[in-house]
């Protein structure tokens, strides 16, 4: 089955009505836990960016809690499923500004957890790239905002 065109899509939906139009959006949140979180961003919490950048900020904060200090293999792994949540919540947002935050703050959670990096080298890359991504992103960014998240960058 050949999938329509972005715009073929838009068309179609704008000719339906809004009741049919309800329905297949709850249809579509039916069949994957990703499409009802994007639906529950873009209704509910996408007027206030900040406090959704809180609640992931919070949300990172819980699972570093769970990693698994003293097996690497373990730690490894929930600071890999970490990174997969975290950029998932920045997709939904598409804000550079809130990735960016999110990432500086994953960032100085992976350094506060304690396990060296030098010694287990997957996740000193791990935050070398996205470090790295954090520098790429934030020189798109607008000058003085530059500034600000320059201040943040120094403690990484």
């Amino acid at each position: 089955m050949k999938a329509a065109s972005l715009k073929e899509i838009k068309t179609e939906l704008n000719s339906l009505p809004p009741d049919q139009l309800v329905e297949l959006c709850v249809h579509l949140t039916k069949y994957k836990k990703e499409n009802k979180e994007l639906l529950t961003y873009l209704l509910f919490e996408a007027d206030d960016e900040s406090v959704y950048v809180q609640a992931v900020k919070d949300e990172i904060n819980v699972q570093f809690k769970e990693v698994n200090r003293s097996n690497s293999y373990l730690a490894k792994k929930t600071i890999r499923k970490i990174l997969r949540i975290a950029n998932k919540y920045t997709k939904f947002s598409g804000n550079r500004q809130t990735e960016i935050e999110v990432l500086i703050h994953f960032c100085l959670q992976l350094k506060k957890v304690g396990i060296s990096m030098p010694i287990n080298s997957t996740i000193g890359n791990i935050y070398l790239r996205q470090f790295q991504k954090i520098h790429k992103l934030l020189a798109t960014l607008h000058e003085d905002l530059q500034a600000d998240f320059a201040d943040e960058l120094r403690l990484l």
